[in-house]
């Protein structure tokens, strides 16, 4: 390397030189008097002159190696003037790019040298100025000569691709030279100065699938019909090589990795010849009986396969679907199976390609067929009636016990198992009907009347007498025969009016009727007059023939005062076999009617009676009003004045009383019925009554005056002799009633029951009822009633 860039300097030194000479001779009758600068274009490590030029040349362009990296600086080249006569009078400057820290210059000799290593890819040329100046007074002997130096490249960049690694893709069962993909290198080294930037592309690794291109990097295929099927991804190495790829030359590499994509050149094909399915006859329609799948090596649309039954005697009975997730045949079940019947299917089932490429047509047909045989497995089924549903019909007003119809089903499985039947009550509520469990006969319990119910809709099970669980269901409709068992009647309640001035068969109603049984038991309706009336002077009927009949009058004129109403009777016969007939009354009134027919009045009194009441019943009605008045007046004073007496006298009112809200009973002692007796406190007796007001002691001697009371006393004397021991002891309290409310009897562990401490409890008892006992009660009324006086003033 190192010869090879000694000669390729000095082919560059030769051009230069013979260009120089050549534009001597165009500039060597410029002025020579004037002082001149020379540059030397100098090479090498020991500073040997390579060539001179004059002033008039051409040498404003120096050259220097990149890459340099000898011990000493080196030498770029020489300035020198024509008026330096060597004595070193003469400065040379240099200024500009570098000058100074990369290019220095001997200011005596003029000779530059480069001081660092110089890189072409980060600086191809700097531009320099130099001028030759007077050492002692820096005055300017020439002018300034501008001049660049440029960096000579050597090859010290390799090629470097665009990416690291490449991905391309490319169709299986391409072509020879089919374009796969363009890898692109680049050289940092100066592609105008020799071969250096100068790159060939070559393969390393891929080969014989694949190939490049020298001068452009496009990989192209190398071998026909590859398969993706049997390899799907290639590794291919690409190499970039610069100098022409001629020895020596720096290179760089890259990876590509190339995939073959699907095409659609591998037909389904199903792994085995035959499939065996099984199926229960008892499965239901849509019902899935097996799978099915043909091989597709292809992917994505090219790998989709659908199925279709195209033979089999099954075809019928079942169907076949796609699966496109699994990419599998769906068999399944299209109508119901019976294994009574056939026990096994075959059907030839289809796989095909949906997608055809048309270029690789002639690989064979892209579809397989395959055989796939199915078992009807038997399964225990239940009774099955020979028709789906039944209609029967049975006369209204049957006897019980008449035959209805039958119904009849059998066990489909092989074992013909016994049947019995039976009548879904849901259905059948009033118990019309009964059915034999054995035969199936189905009779009615009691009459049926079509009237009130024309069709009777039931169910009908029937089970397998070993298998409970095996049961089927048939719907019965039972249509109930007409008889003609209604005779015809009104069609409605008909009222008739004649006029008093009516005329001689002159019509005025029209009735029809109405018969409950069916059109052929019913109209056509006859009327008539019954034959004991027939020649009655009033009125006559017509039958319209219409199932209607017209009223007539017979005779003229009418009177209300007479007669203002007439009942006629009409006989109705329908036209069923036998006939049945009817006699139903037309109730006719007589009315006033004004000349034109139209009625004013059908009222018989119209003409004896006045319109309003007399005086004299107007004044008896409110003769009765008032004394009822008086009577409700007395009967509410009356009422009022028994509840103000003082105090009822009769026994039983008085003890209830007591009994109610006064007695405070003997205590544990009171332990009988009521009797007034207990109001006297025992200590009383014997003269002795407790202070209240003070700690009791029963060392008092009785008082005089007193006397025990009787077992039985009246309660008015009882109470007035109280009131008279009270009023005549100095020393009770001003309570004249403490000594009787306060006792509670001996030994009681209740508390205290006194109407005193009660005044200021929270009792829940309402004593206004006191207030009504008179004058008497007072002072009760007043302690009992007293709390809600006493709660709204606090």
């Amino acid at each position: 390397p190192k010869m090879k860039e000694d000669h390729c300097l000095h082919a560059a030194l030769l051009c230069l030189g013979v260009l120089c000479c050549s534009q001597a001779l165009s500039t060597e009758r410029l002025n020579h008097s004037r002082p001149s600068l020379h540059g030397h274009h100098e090479k090498g490590k020991e500073g040997q002159v390579l060539h001179r030029s004059k002033r008039g040349w051409v040498w404003n362009q120096f050259f220097v190696i990149e890459e340099y990296t000898g011990p000493d600086p080196v030498l770029v080249g020489r300035l020198h003037s024509d008026i330096d006569s060597g004595d070193g009078n003469i400065k040379y400057i240099l200024s500009g790019e570098g000058a100074g820290i990369i290019f220095v210059i001997d200011d005596k000799s003029g000779n530059i040298h480069a001081t660092k290593t110089l890189d072409r890819e980060e600086r191809a040329q700097y531009t320099l100025t130099a001028q030759a100046v007077d050492r002692n007074t820096n005055r300017p002997l020439e002018p300034p000569s501008e001049f660049i130096v440029k960096v000579q490249d050597i090859n010290d960049n390799p090629p470097e691709f665009l990416h690291e690694n490449y991905h391309a893709n490319v169709p299986e069962r391409s072509n020879v030279g089919t374009s796969v993909i363009q890898v692109t290198a680049s050289d940092a080294d100066d592609p105008t100065y020799g071969n250096s930037a100068k790159l060939v592309y070559s393969i390393l690794e891929g080969q014989p699938y694949f190939s490049v291109e020298a001068q452009t990097g496009i990989i192209r295929t190398a071998l026909p019909n590859m398969d993706r099927e049997a390899k799907e991804e290639y590794h291919v190495v690409i190499q970039a090589k610069d100098m022409g790829g001629h020895m020596g030359g720096l290179s760089g590499t890259t990876k590509v990795t190339i995939t073959l994509t699907d095409v659609n050149d591998n037909p389904p094909k199903f792994p085995q010849s035959v499939y065996q399915m099984s199926v229960s006859e008892a499965a239901v329609p849509g019902e899935e009986v097996g799978r099915v799948k043909a091989k597709d090596p292809d992917i994505g649309e090219n790998g989709l396969v659908a199925y279709s039954i195209i033979d089999g005697d099954g075809m019928d009975l079942f169907e076949i679907t796609t699966d496109y997730e699994t990419q599998e045949g769906v068999v399944k079940l299209k109508k119901t199976l019976d294994y009574e019947t056939k026990k096994s299917y075959s059907l030839k089932v289809e796989a095909a390609n949906v997608h055809i490429d048309p270029k690789f047509i002639s690989n064979g047909p892209f579809k397989d067929t395959v055989t796939v045989k199915i078992a009807v497995e038997d399964a225990d089924e239940p009774p099955v009636f020979l028709k789906p549903s039944y209609i029967f019909e049975v006369q209204e007003n049957a006897a019980s016990g008449t035959v209805v119809g039958k119904v009849h089903a059998k066990d489909p499985d092989a074992a013909n198992s016994a049947i019995r039947y039976s009548i879904d009550r849901h259905t059948d509520l009033e118990r019309y009907f009964v059915i034999n469990a054995e035969d199936g006969n189905i009779k009615t319990i009691k009459a049926l009347d079509r009237e009130e119910m024309a069709w009777h809709n039931i169910s009908v099970f029937a089970v397998e007498v070993h298998k409970q669980h095996q049961e089927a269901k048939v719907p019965i409709a039972i249509k109930v025969v007409d008889v003609n068992d209604n005779a015809p009647k009104f069609a409605a309640a008909y009222e008739a009016f004649v006029c008093e001035n009516a005329r001689s068969n002159q019509q005025f109603i029209t009735i029809s009727a109405d018969d409950k049984d069916d059109s052929a038991n019913g109209p056509r309706f006859i009327f008539s007059l019954p034959p004991e009336i027939i020649h009655n002077p009033n009125f006559t009927l017509r039958d319209n023939r219409d199932n209607t009949a017209s009223v007539l009058v017979r005779r003229e004129g009418f009177s209300r005062q007479k007669q203002d109403l007439y009942l006629l009777p009409i006989v109705i016969s329908d036209g069923g076999m036998p006939p049945l007939s009817s006699t139903n009354t037309l109730t006719i009134r007589v009315c006033g009617c004004d000349s034109g027919g139209s009625l004013l009045s059908c009222n018989a009194e119209a003409y004896v009676l006045n319109a309003g009441l007399s005086t004299g019943a107007l004044i008896a009605i409110l003769a009765c009003i008032v004394i009822l008045l008086v009577i409700v007046v007395l009967f509410v004073t009356l009422k009022r004045q028994k509840k103000e007496p003082l105090i009822v006298f009769e026994e039983e009112d008085v003890r209830e009383n007591i009994i109610t809200y006064d007695d405070e009973g003997g205590g544990e002692e009171d332990t009988e019925a009521f009797d007034i007796a207990t109001l006297q406190n025992p200590d009383g007796i014997n003269g002795f009554i407790p202070r209240k007001d003070i700690k009791p002691e029963y060392q008092y001697l009785p008082r005089p005056g007193l006397r025990p009371a009787p077992s039985s006393v009246d309660v008015d004397d009882f109470i007035n002799t109280r009131i008279q021991e009270a009023d005549n002891d100095p020393t009770a309290p001003p309570y004249d009633s403490i000594q009787i409310y306060g006792y509670e009897g001996r030994g009681s562990v209740a508390g205290s029951l006194s109407s005193l401490e009660s005044a200021t409890t929270d009792s829940d008892l309402d004593y206004d009822y006191l207030q009504n006992w008179g004058p008497r009660f007072k002072k009760l009324a007043d302690l009992y009633g007293s709390k809600d006086t006493f709660d709204d003033d606090s």
